[in-house]
């Protein structure tokens, strides 16, 4: 065989060099033939003379070329001297490769799932992780065709045992076709035959992955009666152990979030982010006399203390916040340091390495706080940079610096919710929608320089809160595994943790390319591992507010399973829950409910023209008092465990309008007392426009879940009740 060319990259091992590795794995290679175009007929003589089977299959051997089927370069041939000559002839032609390999031809299942996806990476959030997905032609189809989290299987060494294995592939839509069988078709692997599969790779990237290794991927991998081949195989080698990065002192966070002291450096008389943030402080109730204000030339302001720089501080303050120029905010930090005058510190400006020529700022900064990092006191915490700042209800403290009549939304209910955002602006607005829920925690995390996404977990799983809410646009290296630990910690401890993983790109949500690294993009690596930790994943930003509203509010609730009950005064509702149902199977109500309902639709002279079931359309006729009482029966039904109570408010036998919603037989009271005298799951849909803002504002003060559409509200509520612990 030629030697490869002096240009072919030296980390890729070919094909045949693979051998060994895949061993480990108990995976076999084809029996295989090398050789060059010059020796093609010797090594067609070869191939016929020493392969079983009628066919044989030829590929280019070639470093340069990952992915042969892209381009043509396999065939599956007669196994014939001519024919073998004839393909690679043609290749040659094609592609002007000169090396080869000749296979023996593997018989396998055909059907879905008789070629698998197998592959084994480094990851830089997660570090190593192992994927396994339908492969060959298959592999676009279920992507592209499989609703999100059943088209992909992925798992992290770190946290996947063997009951984890089996619950996360039992979800994968592949899985039915390899270990179950469909319409008697016989199973290609045996459930303990995949699950060990799993094991050993995940063994192989604990140990092997990324020093030795940096990514396996075989595709096609073929379970077969003499066990498993993969039919194709790239190995990409590693460049040597990634180090872990550097614990910070995630206890400190407590002087962030619960601050005695705040020093603010940037103040001006004027309205400028600094003074707002003074205003804003204040008007949390912070003590003004624990507000220090670093200004020279001033000895006061708004009642607070000024002095002219950080080392004239009277005290080591728990919070720093420089809301001033990027390029004066090292030296800053320097100060704060060197003099260990703060605990924690916020930087506010962006133009901190998010731009060229920035990078020298962000790096000095960085110097500081490692040089901290090693002495005794460990330094300071640090928020950002580019950030809007934090907003603790219970440390009575804001230095988010936007002016609060641009926030406020009238009364609100303090809830026990964290909210970590990436996007500032994302999450001010976010909590402006949520409202009247008011988060107990706002951070506004911008880029991440020192405190990270998963620092914020691991503090707050210790936290009195129960729902903790994160929008992350990337995760710093390998803290997508610092924050997996910490959500696995969290859901133990019975919260609720929500991701939304930003920056997808169609590369990353479909198979546009056969390969792992295709469809195993960062966002859906993600979303696979972070569920697998029990937290729950949105696949849109409508998603993460509406998994936030339904898991603060449903908090202390639980569903005994996954019987839906679903009522509506239109029909259209109806359709819609059945639309949507999920993981839902509606619920065979009970002879209580269903004497209850005939009951009251006599009384109500509707029992010609509406049939007890489930979903239930009530019609619009049904006054406040029997609504009331049909949504009673259906929550209050033992057959049932969540329910979904839907209003289309442009009925004139309700009362629903701004002037009726405050009688105390209106519906919006009726189902309030509803919420406060059960103890099931359920949510409220109020369709319609901007006039019926008021009802939804009127029930959701109450504390109960409102949706503006039932779509919305039946996928919401089958995330929730899918992915909580059974109730006792």
């Amino acid at each position: 065989m030629n030697s490869r060319p002096s240009s072919s990259p030296t980390d890729i091992l070919l094909e045949g060099e693979t051998r060994d590795l895949l061993a480990a794995l108990e995976i076999s290679l084809p029996e295989q033939v090398e050789f060059s175009t010059d020796a093609v007929r010797a090594a067609a003589a070869e191939i016929c003379g020493r392969f079983a089977g009628t066919r044989a299959v030829v590929k280019i051997a070639s470093r340069e070329i990952l992915h042969k089927s892209e381009i043509g370069g396999v065939a599956v041939v007669e196994k014939t001297p001519q024919a073998i000559v004839a393909a690679v002839t043609r290749m040659a032609a094609s592609t002007g490769i000169e090396n080869y390999l000749g296979c023996e031809f593997i018989e396998h299942d055909s059907g879905p799932a008789g070629e698998l996806l197998l592959g084994i990476r480094h990851t830089a959030d997660f570090g190593p992780v192992v994927s396994l997905a339908a492969g060959g032609i298959a592999t676009e189809f279920f992507a592209r065709n499989l609703r999100p989290g059943r088209e992909i299987a992925i798992f992290s060494p770190e946290a996947a045992d063997r009951t984890t294995i089996a619950r996360e592939l039992e979800e994968k839509g592949f899985t039915p076709f390899l270990i179950h069988g469909i319409r008697n078709q016989r199973p290609l692997m045996s459930p303990e035959a995949l699950y060990g599969l799993i094991e050993r790779c995940l063994r192989f990237a604990a140990e092997r992955v990324p020093g030795e290794i940096a990514e396996l991927e075989i595709n096609p991998l073929v379970p077969t009666w003499r066990g498993l081949y993969a039919l194709d195989a790239v190995v990409r080698l590693g460049s040597g152990e990634v180090a872990l990065p550097a614990e910070r002192p995630v206890e400190k966070i407590a002087a962030l979030l619960h601050p005695k002291s705040v020093a603010v450096v940037g103040v001006s008389k004027s309205r400028n982010p600094g003074r707002v943030i003074v205003d804003n402080l204040i008007q949390a109730g912070f003590d003004r006399a624990k507000i220090v204000i670093v200004k020279p030339g001033e000895s006061e302001i708004d009642g607070c203390r000024c002095v002219p720089d950080i080392g004239s501080l009277p005290w080591p303050v728990d919070l720093l916040v420089l809301a001033i120029a990027a390029e004066n905010v090292p030296a800053a930090v320097d100060d704060a340091v060197a003099l260990e005058k703060a605990e924690s510190i916020v930087i506010i400006p962006g133009g901190l390495g998010e731009h060229a020529g920035s990078e020298s700022l962000e790096q000095t900064v960085r110097r500081s706080i490692a040089i901290s990092r090693r002495s005794l006191w460990r330094g300071p915490v640090v928020n950002g940079a580019n950030c809007l700042g934090i907003h603790s209800v219970p440390g009575r403290c804001n230095t988010i610096f936007l002016p609060q009549q641009k926030l406020e939304r009238g009364p609100v209910i303090d809830e026990p919710l964290a909210l970590v955002s990436q996007s500032g602006a994302l999450a001010v607005a976010l909590t402006t929608r949520l409202a009247p829920i008011a988060p107990r925690y706002v951070v506004s995390i911008g880029n991440q320089i020192d405190l990270t996404v998963g620092d914020y977990l691991q503090y707050l799983a210790c936290d009195p809160i129960d729902v903790a809410a994160f929008y992350v646009e990337g995760f710093q290296p390998l803290d997508g595994l610092r924050w997996l630990r910490a959500a696995a910690d969290a859901t133990q401890r019975g919260k609720t943790v929500i991701l939304y993983r930003a920056g997808r790109t169609a590369a990353g949500t479909q198979a546009t390319a056969t390969h792992t690294a295709a469809i195993a993009g960062d966002a859906i690596v993600s979303r696979e591992l972070a569920t697998a930790a029990g937290a729950l994943v949105a696949e849109t930003l409508e998603e993460f507010e509406d998994l936030i509203r339904i898991s603060t509010l449903l908090r202390g609730r639980r569903a005994q399973g996954l019987r839906l009950a679903a009522m509506s005064n239109a029909g259209f509702e109806s359709v819609a829950y059945a639309d949507n149902l999920g993981p839902f199977t509606l619920a065979a109500l009970g002879n209580g409910a269903r004497e209850t309902i005939e009951s009251v639709l006599q009384a109500s002279r509707l029992d010609r023209i509406v049939t007890v079931g489930n979903p239930l359309d009530v019609n619009p006729m049904l006054d406040d008092a029997a609504f009331a009482e049909v949504a009673a029966a259906m929550v209050n039904d033992p057959n049932v465990d969540a329910a979904i109570i839907g209003v289309v408010p442009l009925t004139g036998a309700l009362r629903t309008l701004p002037a009726e919603i405050e009688a105390a037989e209106s519906i919006v009271n009726r189902l309030t007392e509803l919420w406060r005298t059960t103890s099931k799951p359920w949510v409220c849909v109020v369709e319609g426009g901007p006039r019926y803002d008021p009802m939804r504002r009127a029930l959701a003060a109450a504390g109960i879940p409102v949706f503006q559409t039932a779509d919305r509200a039946t996928r919401a509520l089958a995330r929730w009740c899918s992915r909580r612990p059974i109730a006792d």
